[in-house]
């Protein structure tokens, strides 16, 4: 028995002896193969190189500056290099005195460990025209590394800064939504720069090469560039651009110029900041400035700012009116004032417009034809049609975190609020107060709907590379709104035409226009106070902000023109000149062909 027993421990340890000699020479062959491969063969990824962005008539909008970045050897600030370490610091800062000493050591500690092999950034940019006088110098330290490195650069400033938007460093939760961005160091933080941000920042190239024990490169294997350079060009006119701004002078606002198919030729927000403040990083006194404005700089006020869009949208209430339950002969007898329970709502002229038809109505903007009208319509087919016309809803433009606004109604109130619709509020809608909500973009759109018939996708690019990018108009009227419309495109031109149209006297067009004028109310004014204070004797921020969107040519539309100015009280005052300026200014370009 024993003999056995002996006998078969004999076997059992050959043969875990035989499998594992046969495990360390066949199978474990591959993965030391494998590990020896990585000792001796290195892959880097090579950085794309982001594309610029130019305007419609190729002039650079954002483009990168030649410059450098400045590394040092991995692993130096252990005991036995840590000398070497403060003598490259020291030295690079005798060279360059504008660097800080601390940034440069905070950058390196940042990515130095024991695992890291690679040469660690600790300039990121410098410009040529600093490094060339020291280059030679620098480059014949063993420890230093200098390569070349981009930097996003925007000729024009602060023009377009909204629209453009900017590229800046890519902080944790961008590189954990994108694991290119550790390569790349920088995204886009905001407008084109971010919605086009993927495109743009193209795709990495590869790089195999042979190194030796110390990490030096021997031998080149394979490089597979990088997928970089995507040009983006939009329809923008940035000199044209450079003149609308130019217009604005210190207003707070926003103005677009769009084409009545949705290609935008010029649009801002108000105020403006210089885009290159953010490239490297701005300052703490200088975003405190900025973010503790009143006029709100940093928000877009194009797809971001929502104000109450008041008389703007009487044209489309007038269209749905006479195409539901009004007829287009239907009047009212304005006196200025309308009982509704114990309310008095009141019209905006204090004599009363009399008797009023949808053209008077339009043309001289009287609030009380659109109360009374909103009673008989109602506001559930008031909010429908609205938002079937645009409004309520994102027009799509190719800008990140575009807003909605708000088209009231019975079921918005009862999910936002859980209480129940009152008719006051209904009366409120009809004149565009309220919980009624717009972007200027919104009716932009709106706009170009009521010109063309068509809803239009407001759009910046123009070529995506060389492809065109041109998004379709889409139908949104029904066949009685189709028949219906030229008479409330006739009102819109009487706005801008006739003797009491609510624009006639602030326009100096050299171009036969439409439009709609609006006031909308900043602060409540109780509806049973009969002397109202005037615009100009209120404090800036408690006056009305002024509308004025508009389109022409009015018999063949071709540019929609839209200027809102925060607390510029009425819009036509406030408006007038800077939209007449436009359209002159679109005719002498020729983008407007008579």
């Amino acid at each position: 028995m024993k003999i056995k027993f002996i006998l078969a421990m004999f076997i059992i340890t050959w043969l875990t002896l035989v499998v594992r000699v046969f495990f360390l020479a066949v199978e474990s062959n591959t993965y030391y193969k494998k590990l020896s491969h990585s000792n001796t063969i290195k892959s880097e990824q090579i950085t794309p190189v982001r594309g610029e962005i130019v305007d419609r008539n190729n002039r650079p909008i954002a483009i990168n500056k030649l410059g450098f970045k400045i590394q040092l050897r991995p692993h130096l600030r252990s005991k036995k290099s840590i000398d070497k370490f403060n003598e490259e610091i020291n030295n690079i800062i005798k060279l360059l005195p504008n660097l800080k000493k601390d940034q440069l050591i905070k950058n390196y500690i940042k990515k130095d460990s024991y695992y890291y092999h690679n040469y660690i950034d600790i300039v990121h940019f410098i410009s040529y025209e600093e490094i060339m006088p020291v280059y030679s110098v620098l480059s014949l330290r063993e420890n230093v590394n200098i390569v070349p490195a981009p930097k996003r650069y925007y000729p024009y400033g602060e023009i377009g800064a909204h629209v453009i938007g900017y590229v800046s460093r890519a902080n944790k939760k961008d590189i954990k939504d994108d694991k290119l961005l550790e390569l790349i160091g920088y995204t886009g933080k905001s407008g084109i720069e971010k919605y086009y941000n993927t495109y743009l920042q193209g795709e990495a190239g590869q790089r195999e090469i042979k190194v030796n024990a110390n990490n030096q490169e021997i031998e080149e294997l394979s490089n597979v560039s990088a997928d970089e350079d995507r040009k983006l060009t939009l329809n923008l006119d940035i000199e044209f651009q450079k003149y609308v701004s130019s217009l604005f002078d210190k207003k707070a606002g926003a103005v677009i110029v769009m084409g009545v198919d949705g290609a935008i030729l010029s649009a801002s927000s108000f105020p403006e900041y210089s885009l290159n403040t953010f490239v490297s990083g701005i300052s703490h006194e200088l975003w405190n400035k900025l973010s503790k404005s009143l006029d709100k700089p940093f928000t877009n006020k194009l797809v971001n700012g929502l104000y109450p869009p008041g008389s703007t949208i009487k044209t489309g209430l007038g269209l749905l009116y006479i195409t539901t339950d009004i007829d287009k002969s239907w009047t009212v007898d304005c006196r200025s004032s309308m009982p509704l329970g114990k309310r008095v709502f009141r019209c905006w002229k204090k004599k009363g417009h009399r008797k009023t038809g949808i053209k008077k109505a339009i043309r001289e903007s009287c609030d009380d034809f659109f109360y009374k009208g909103s009673l008989q319509v109602g506001i559930k087919k008031m909010s429908e049609g609205l938002m079937r016309y645009g409004l309520g809803k994102k027009t799509g433009v190719d800008l990140p975190n575009e807003f909605i606004g708000v088209v009231p109604s019975r079921e918005w109130k009862r999910k936002k609020y859980n209480r129940p619709w009152f008719v006051g509020e209904t009366v409120n809608t009809s004149i565009g107060q309220g919980d009624f909500l717009v972007t200027p973009m919104q009716i932009a759109q709106f706009t170009a709907l009521l010109a063309t018939s068509k809803l239009p996708t407001p759009h910046f690019a123009r070529l995506i590379g060389d492809k065109p990018y041109k998004p379709l108009a889409i139908d949104v009227f029904n066949e009685e709104e189709l028949k219906k419309l030229p008479l409330i495109q006739k009102s819109m031109y009487e706005v801008c035409n006739y003797p009491k149209g609510t624009a006639t006297q602030y326009l100096s067009s050299k171009v036969r226009i439409a439009g709609k004028t609006g006031t909308a109310q900043v602060v409540t004014i109780l509806q049973d106070i009969e002397d109202r204070a005037l615009e100009h004797e209120m404090s800036y921020y408690n006056r009305s902000h002024a509308w004025f969107t508009s389109y022409g040519p009015y018999k063949n539309p071709q540019y929609v023109v839209l200027v809102m100015v925060e607390h510029g009280g009425h819009g036509g005052a406030a408006g007038g000149e800077i939209v007449s300026k436009i359209y002159n200014k679109l005719l002498e370009l020729k983008y407007i062909k008579k």
